[in-house]
């Protein structure tokens, strides 16, 4: 598995203090974008936080994700998670070690005591010392909340003093923007009270199954107020696959006031969905792969966004429109851009890629952030999509009509086009049938049938 090493550099530990105002929680912040371009150390917030506990609870469960793997567990994880600064809230995000789960807290301005907040995208410091730290606020006293530097120390700082080193597999970048691409698919399907919520997820495992029946997709369907399960996925089902993984959602019960559910159209396979619990002045989302063995590096849902040079031309001209917006709406960028909103669409999905966008369910609308490391390379170590260019580029495509052959090694594939369907003869489509995006030689046609750029694989 290719990785990258992401090295993350720190002015000081961020640390939870006793000041002059009453106890005070310093975030350190890393290399970031900003509207300013690179900065080593940006701030974006000094203000107090109208519901502390809560925050911290929230907090603490986003660095559970960043440290946890729910598959193949004895091998290490851990990253600092990203924080941006939308203007009218800070968003702190992680990504688990083996690609299946995705955690964001939302911290919207009234959990900011109403004060706006800078614009940009960060890594943050979170420590075994502040964890612990966290772990003790137990009351909502006024707590002070830094995310950045302290003032006067902006242009003072010589430089870093703590410095981590993170390995990032290629898998795990490519993971973040799969979970936005399968997010944008979702749609509420059901909402649970405080009480409701509480009571259904302290009924799910905290630990996997442990084979029979239990293991694979399980579906739960909204029913007289609260989750039953139900052994299929009836219309309006959630899948719940690994329901263990839904235990960082503990951290912040006793301040929920309801439990959100999103997840796609039921048609009987497994697939992934969103779980939203809203918090006072905030909302704590996880997003879980369609299976805890099958992180969301895999899902192919970003494939078509990458295929074709007008896509690639898309999202470099929306990109100069994005900044740091809490809320980006497709229809304005299509009037500015002079763009049609489906190629508006497929260029965001595009950006997603690099980490440039994300989505948030709740709001039902993509949002602008720039996650801070090389996230491309995402793009350009797809496996598929790699493949692809490479048999486009040799000239392994035939052309007939809704048909297409395509020679791969010393097999001939046939693959079939009816409107935005696709089907192959391959494996692959055998497996899957389009559930995890197109396969390698159903990407090479459709690359060459738009014209794509292609040569030696590369484009």
């Amino acid at each position: 598995m290719t990785r990258s090493v992401q090295a993350l550099a720190y002015a000081r530990p961020s640390s939870l203090t006793s000041s002059q105002v009453g106890p005070s929680l310093g975030l350190e912040t890393a290399g970031g974008l900003t509207p300013r371009g690179a900065e080593a150390h940006p701030r974006f917030f000094a203000g107090f936080l109208s519901a502390p506990r809560t925050a911290a609870r929230g907090l603490l469960a986003v660095a559970d994700v960043a440290a946890a793997r729910y598959y193949q567990r004895t091998l290490p994880a851990s990253l600092d998670p990203v924080v941006t600064g939308n203007g009218d809230r800070l968003r702190f995000e992680s990504f688990s070690g083996c690609c299946g789960v995705y955690a964001r807290l939302d911290v919207l301005q009234e959990g900011l005591d109403g004060r706006e907040t800078g614009h940009g995208t960060t890594n943050v410091d979170v420590n075994p010392p502040l964890r612990e730290a966290l772990s003790r606020i137990t009351a909502d006293d006024p707590l002070h909340l830094r995310v950045g530097p302290e003032e006067l120390a902006v242009t003072t700082l010589d430089g870093p003093v703590v410095e981590k080193k993170v390995p990032l597999p290629d898998r795990w970048l490519r993971g973040f923007a799969e979970a936005q691409v399968a997010s944008a698919g979702f749609d509420l399907r059901a909402e649970l009270t405080a009480a409701q919520a509480v009571a259904f997820l302290r009924s799910l495992p905290r630990s996997p199954a442990s084979g029979g029946a239990a293991r694979g997709a399980r579906w739960v369907v909204a029913s007289g107020g609260s989750l039953r399960p139900t052994t299929r996925p009836v219309p309006g089902a959630v899948c719940l696959p690994g329901p263990e993984r839904l235990v960082a959602l503990q951290r912040v019960l006793r301040d929920a006031t309801a439990l959100r559910v999103y997840g796609p159209v039921a048609d009987g396979a497994a697939a992934a969905s969103a779980w939203e619990v809203v918090l006072p002045g905030m909302r704590l989302t996880l997003t879980l792969s369609p299976d805890s063995s099958r992180g969301f590096s895999g899902e192919g849902g970003v494939l078509e966004a990458l295929a074709t040079d007008d896509a690639a031309a898309d999202a470099e001209l929306v990109s100069v429109l994005l900044a740091w917006e809490p809320r980006i709406e497709p229809a304005s960028l299509a009037e500015q851009s002079g763009l049609g909103v489906e190629r508006v669409r497929a260029a965001l999905t595009r950006l997603g890629t690099a980490g440039r966008v994300g989505y948030d369910l709740a709001d039902a609308a993509y949002f602008h952030r720039e996650l801070p490391y090389d996230a491309d390379r995402a793009e350009r170590h797809n496996p598929r999509l790699v493949a692809a260019r490479r048999l486009a580029g040799e000239g392994a495509v035939t052309l007939d009509g809704a048909r297409a052959t395509v020679a791969s090694g010393d097999r001939r594939y046939q693959v079939r086009e009816s409107g935005s369907e696709v089907s192959c003869t391959c494996q692959w489509w055998a497996d899957y049938r389009g559930r995890r995006g197109p396969c390698k030689h159903a990407l090479a046609v459709r690359m060459v049938r738009r014209g794509a750029t292609v040569a030696g694989g590369t484009r």
